[in-house]
């Protein structure tokens, strides 16, 4: 068992969203990406078998999808989707998301 804290992980860019591994084993990913206001983290998708999840820890966004279709996104929402399904995320607000992979490819 091991505890991880996502206040250790509270870091912003101007540049570029942050990326943060929190968690890798055989079973599942868990990684914190911090956005900041009017930061996209691109749509793509991954040619894998597999699910993943998005949580909005803090902030306010858009989860993003295929095609320019999106859905506003706030702390507290979860987006559960295919790993190979097109996933994007925009920040409207600097935001916090926590994405879960399942299995990691």
């Amino acid at each position: 068992m091991k505890k991880l804290s996502l206040h250790d992980t509270n870091e912003f860019s101007e540049k570029s969203f942050k990326r943060f591994l929190l968690h890798d084993s055989a079973y599942f990913r868990v990684l914190n990406f911090n956005i900041g206001a009017g930061q996209t983290f691109p749509v793509h998708s991954h040619p894998a078998d597999g699910q993943l999840t998005i949580q909005v820890i803090s902030g306010e966004g858009e989860f993003l999808a295929a095609d320019d279709v999106s859905m506003r996104a706030v702390a507290g929402d979860i987006l559960v989707s295919d790993i190979s399904e097109p996933h994007g995320v925009r920040g409207i607000t600097d935001m916090r998301i926590l994405v879960t992979i399942a299995p990691p490819f």
